[in-house]
């Protein structure tokens, strides 16, 4: 395949899918979404991830989100195209549609529900990589998949060529860091755990990708590049401020908190299609404070917020 893959570093948003309460696809609004979070700064988008529902998503309308991601970012930020798949047939067709539309990079996690051996997991990525024409990202979150990659099986992936990277939702550092130790730093490894994610990049990833940066994007945006940078002191200050809110956006699953929270932020409509339901009324206050803790002041009423401690002028990346 010869892929060459030029590493999107710093923060990359798992956009969520916005949807009216009968859970219909708001298209003008994820447009709106795609616009707002160029303006604020974030490296890149992550479309059709676990944060936009991809599971209840039809085959065409995942695809479509992809495709109108990629036509009206226009160029203006990089699109990674979540297209992974329990089946390894639907992965290889979402991942050729994505490549055809044109996206950076693909997204692909590793099986679910199937719970293949890691010898599955090795022939199932090569299958999805080999009958695609493009970089493709592997994506290990065993929370949501119960099989995890080993290091071995990560390290056998990284000799198939198109295999570009590694998005480690594990939340394990010392994994994380053994990886990053043995492979070289052309494989590009990415946090899926915003709480670990500034840690992670200080240990030389890549960057984050981030559900938090979904209500916080120039924040996220900022806490990435002063990793990047090594620069300490912005880290530690930008993570204090985020931590409160990084753990309550998981309170309950993923995207339940954090479209809660988008919703009350005026940014989209607040729906979602079962099994997902609406934020329990018991952690309403949770993540309420959480929001206030991040410098976000909710209007009430109506929709609308501002930031009452903006975070610092934006920067531009730090190469890697």
């Amino acid at each position: 395949m010869g892929t060459k893959y030029s590493a999107i570093c710093g923060s990359l948003v798992a956009l969520v899918t916005p949807m009216t309460s009968d859970g219909a696809i708001e298209w003008d609004i994820f447009r709106k979404l795609i616009d707002w979070h160029i303006e604020q700064g974030t490296d890149g988008l992550v479309i059709m991830g676990s944060t936009g529902e991809t599971a209840t998503i039809s085959t065409d309308d995942h695809i479509e989100l992809i495709r109108v991601s990629v036509e009206h970012a226009a160029g203006r930020i990089p699109i990674i195209g979540g297209t992974g798949a329990n089946s390894t047939s639907e992965a290889i067709e979402l991942t050729r549609a994505a490549q055809k539309v044109g996206v950076a990079a693909c997204l692909s996690v590793v099986p679910y529900y199937n719970k293949p051996t890691q010898a599955g997991i090795y022939q199932h990525f090569r299958a999805v990589v080999e009958a695609g024409d493009g970089p493709v990202i592997l994506y290990d979150v065993p929370s949501r998949t119960i099989t995890s990659m080993t290091v071995e099986t990560i390290l056998a992936l990284f000799e198939v060529d198109g295999v570009v990277g590694l998005k480690d939702a594990t939340g394990d550092i010392g994994r994380a860091n053994e990886l990053l130790h043995r492979l070289p730093p052309s494989f590009s490894i990415y946090s899926g755990d915003d709480a670990t994610a500034a840690a992670l990049i200080l240990m030389g990833a890549k960057g984050n990708i981030s559900v938090t940066a979904n209500i916080l994007p120039t924040r996220m945006h900022e806490l990435c590049t002063a990793a990047l940078a090594g620069d300490l002191a912005t880290v530690r200050s930008l993570s204090r401020r985020m931590a409160a809110i990084n753990q309550a956006l998981f309170i309950e699953s993923n995207p339940i908190p954090v479209k809660w929270a988008m919703a009350r932020m005026g940014l989209i409509p607040e729906g979602m299609r079962l099994p997902l339901t609406p934020l329990s009324a018991q952690y309403v206050d949770t993540v309420t404070s959480a929001m206030g803790d991040a410098g976000i002041r909710l209007h009430s009423p109506g929709p609308g917020f501002d930031l009452i401690d903006p975070p610092p002028a934006r920067r531009s990346p730090a190469s890697q």
